[in-house]
């Protein structure tokens, strides 16, 4: 098929993929991508996070990788910019264990990202297992789910136009990728990609690729086993002793010292029995011994 007969429907980048269990993962329960995502950050941030955002989960987001994939930032700034979407809510770095059928546990890390910047409370709510997700999402249901995001692939790209019928067939497809740990936006990010401006069938077109493209099943069963880390040193903790995503010495605050010392009168009493002993301590001084034998 010739390029030219392709579409121009923006889609994810050729990113490296980390080491099956590392890399990007997609936060829960995040509103719809906008324009206007991350334009509450600068520059610099904005433009790291709206490529993060648009990658598929697994992506290797290292500094390294980053810096590599984005030209114009060095390593430098690729740190500093992870570090201000950690503090800003749009990042958070875990340790998560995966228990094998072998009874034997594996811990991963893994870079959660929302496109929905969250406070501290939030992100401890992640670690304590307890739901954070909307309600359509704690439905459990994945055709109902596969069901709607078939039905917004239309306007994401109108050559792939379903029918409620078709939409219906399709959804037991589309639903085997939720129950393999996809997210929505790695379902339609597949979708998308490299479409002909003409689709005769966008049915078969779909099906064809929900098939070929279907991710391998979890190699394990998830336990939910997460312990947060800082995001800049790689140092595990509590939640609340990692606000904004950063361990103290990270944060740059310095430890301050108990400056209370002894009360007033204790140190007044000290002072006076100094003083008062100090002439008793110059008499005791050698020079002021009596020399013998020196008088006549």
């Amino acid at each position: 098929m010739a390029v030219g007969q392709l579409s121009r429907a923006p889609h994810a980048p050729a990113h490296p993929m980390a080491v099956t269990g590392f890399g990007k993962q997609s936060a829960p329960d995040q509103e719809p991508r906008h324009r206007t995502s991350f334009s509450h950050l600068a520059a610099r941030e904005e433009a790291v996070a709206r490529y993060i955002d648009r990658l598929p989960d697994g992506s290797d987001i290292s500094i390294k990788t980053l810096a590599r994939e984005l030209p114009a930032y060095g390593q430098c700034a690729v740190a500093s910019a992870l570090r201000k979407l950690t503090t800003a809510g749009h990042l958070r770095r875990f340790r998560e264990a995966l228990h094998g059928q072998d009874n034997t546990v594996r811990w991963v890390q893994r870079t959660y990202f929302s496109r929905t910047a969250r406070p501290d409370a939030w992100w401890q709510s992640l670690v304590r297992g307890e739901s954070t997700e909307s309600e359509p999402e704690r439905s459990g249901d994945p055709e109902r789910r596969a069901y709607v995001a078939l039905a917004r692939l239309s306007h994401r790209v109108p050559q792939l136009t379903l029918s409620d019928h078709a939409c219906e067939e399709l959804a037991p497809y589309a639903a085997e990728w939720f129950r393999r740990g996809a997210s929505e936006d790695r379902l339609m990010n597949a979708l998308g990609l490299i479409v002909p401006k003409v689709v005769h069938s966008p049915f078969r077109f779909v099906q064809a690729k929900l098939l070929r493209e279907l991710p391998p099943p979890l190699p394990a069963p998830r336990q939910g086993v997460l312990v947060m880390e800082c995001a800049e040193c790689g140092v595990p903790g509590a939640p609340a002793a990692l606000p904004g995503g950063l361990c103290r010495p990270c944060r740059s605050e310095p430890h301050v010292r108990d400056r209370r010392g002894l009360p007033a009168d204790v140190v007044r009493g000290k002072a006076a029995r100094i003083r008062h002993d100090l002439p008793k301590r110059a008499d005791r001084r050698p020079d002021r011994a009596p020399r013998h034998g020196t008088e006549r």
